[in-house]
């Protein structure tokens, strides 16, 4: 993922305890002004309607290939987290 660094936007998922000093100082370093959550430097409200795609649309399909199949360990469902991401285009 390093080398997709300077484009890559997080976005916090608005858990209460990903709220913490600590975990803003993270991910100030980590995506610097490309962060998206309570008190991030880009702004968005929790319950804007732009964020419905990833929430329903990309977790869903990679849930629907990861469990395609039984798994086996927790290798193996690394293995297939990692596999059904490889297959998501920017197209979708």
């Amino acid at each position: 993922m390093q080398h997709l660094q300077p484009i890559v936007i997080f976005q916090q998922d608005g858990a209460l305890f990903h709220w913490s000093m600590d975990v803003r100082a993270f991910l100030d370093a980590t995506f610097p002004y490309r962060w998206i959550g309570h008190g991030s430097p880009i702004a968005w409200p929790p319950i804007s309607p732009d964020i419905s795609p990833l929430d329903f649309f990309f977790w869903g399909y990679i849930k629907d290939k990861v469990y395609s199949r039984e798994i086996h360990d927790v290798e193996d469902l690394r293995a297939s987290i990692t596999a059904a991401i490889a297959t998501v285009t920017t197209e979708m």
